[in-house]
């Protein structure tokens, strides 16, 4: 149990959303839920959550001590009382989930609960498949990342042979993903290779294609495949045959086939024609594992194939369009 006395400063807030304030890692749900069972009591009582704290007023909190811990990346599950997913695929080694464009995959520079890693460890913790205060080191993690405004599968390791495991395979490229976009015009000619040198501008967080190499740049090379064109649009296959940052992106605006929604490399008039400003329209919603060395416990995954079950541009801009792989 821990005492907080208010202070002068504290004085005439509600009683939930002090305590929200005073301990930021504590859940919405949990905190309604501990003020009317009495967990969280106000000079020694039950009180509502609407009550007004004076200066001197004394609360009283029986609340897990992990939840009084300063807030982190590490321990941002604690706020997620509710753990949202889209689930591909789960055992009891992986789980793929579908991110969608918006969420961030881990904390960019400040704490953020609304993660993707966040969620998936307090998934695996309320699963009672990650017990965190009996784990030394290990939490459950993301073996791959997808930029804020992409969206796709994500591939996490729920134990450390398979965190290990699936690094290894991601840096010998074992793993295939293939991606989707919607661009601008019409690839010609409708499959091709698009091998250039990417350099990367760090400050400003963007990448200049080069079609010869230079001191800084490294070698980028895409394959992509033309699915259907319709209105202006194109909707486009890729696949990487190296993990550059921005590199679709980048490459496809280079040949003249900026992706829709692009700000940093594309056209804004071109976007605003279509009412597309809010990101680009790319989406990693394939993976296939194809292993063709040993993978330990993994083995079982060997030439499995998973996708996502939805991408919105496409039922947006394409309606009707028909799959095939």
């Amino acid at each position: 149990m821990k005492e907080l006395t208010i202070r002068p400063n504290d004085a005439n807030q509600r009683l939930d959303r002090f305590v929200g304030k005073a301990v930021p890692l504590l859940p919405e749900s949990l905190l309604q839920k501990y003020i009317r069972l009495k967990r969280i009591k106000l000079n020694g009582k039950g009180a509502k959550r609407d009550t007004r704290l004076a200066a001197g007023d004394v609360v009283q909190l029986y609340v897990n001590d992990e939840f009084f811990e300063p807030p982190r990346e590490e321990n941002s599950y604690l706020k997620v009382s509710t753990p949202r997913l889209e689930i591909v695929y789960e055992d009891e080694n992986v789980l793929l989930a579908d991110k969608k464009p918006g969420v961030l995959c881990h904390s960019a520079g400040k704490w953020d609960y609304n993660t993707l890693i966040a969620n998936i460890q307090a998934y695996a913790c309320q699963k009672g498949e990650w017990r965190p205060r009996e784990e030394n080191a290990f939490a459950p993690a993301l073996c791959n990342r997808i930029d804020r405004n992409t969206g796709g599968i994500v591939i996490a390791a729920k134990n450390a042979e398979a965190l290990r495991i699936l690094n290894e395979k991601i840096r010998d490229r074992e793993i295939e993903k293939r991606y989707l976009c919607v661009v601008h015009g019409r690839p010609r000619p409708p499959a091709g290779r698009l091998e250039g040198y990417l350099f990367k501008d760090a400050k400003k967080n963007q990448v200049y294609v080069k079609d010869r190499p230079e001191p800084g740049a490294r070698s980028a090379v895409t394959d992509y495949r033309l699915l259907t064109s319709r209105n202006g649009l194109s909707l486009v296959e890729c696949t990487l045959h190296t993990g550059r940052t921005h590199q679709i992106r980048a490459q496809m605006a280079h040949a003249g086939w900026p992706l829709l929604g692009d700000g940093k490399y594309g056209s804004e008039r071109a976007n605003k024609r279509y009412d597309e400003t809010e990101g680009q329209a790319l989406y990693s919603y394939k993976l296939r594992f194809a292993f063709p060395t040993d993978a330990g416990v993994l083995n079982y995954l060997r030439g499995r194939e998973f996708r996502a079950a939805q991408v919105d541009f496409v039922d947006k801009y394409f309606e009707g369009y028909q799959w095939t792989d």
